[in-house]
């Protein structure tokens, strides 16, 4: 038996904006048989961890490195305007609004087609965890998120 090498969706980089690829699962939805409300945010992570690590930063890096840094989300804003189902193929986008020394602002929407079902607003905070206090985004990474 031959076995192939498969690779999770990976999403890509389009005019500023990761676009990252999601199915909705019975286990994404709740007793109505629509996508539980946070369930949205775990495919919002999913996607900014996906546009992270596109840009060639390892997150499991810099939880084993000697500075221990992580992103952390600080303030977070979902308006739900239409629901998902299960079966229905989805797009997560994720495209940075404001970059400050040590936080990241974030746009995210999830569509089905043309119909965006989420909007998302984050704020995501750069931190050391080792004094659970903001630390300054390094210079590389602010280099490629810009």
């Amino acid at each position: 038996m031959i076995v192939k090498s498969v690779s999770p969706a990976q999403g890509e980089l389009v005019d500023k904006e990761f676009l990252f690829p999601v199915r909705v699962y019975y286990e994404d939805t709740d007793a109505g048989g629509i996508v539980y409300y946070a369930n949205y945010l775990k495919f919002a992570e999913r996607c900014r961890t996906e546009f992270i690590r596109s840009l060639g930063a390892r997150q499991q890096d810099d939880l084993t490195s000697p500075e221990k840094t992580a992103w952390v989300v600080r303030h977070c804003e979902a308006d739900y305007m239409a629901p998902a189902v299960l079966d229905d193929e989805l797009v997560v986008s994720c495209r940075i609004t404001n970059l400050g020394g040590v936080t990241a602002t974030m746009h995210q929407e999830i569509r089905r087609g043309a119909d965006v079902l989420v909007a998302i607003d984050i704020k995501a905070a750069h931190i050391s965890l080792v004094t659970k206090k903001p630390v300054r985004i390094p210079k590389a990474l602010m280099e490629k998120l810009l």
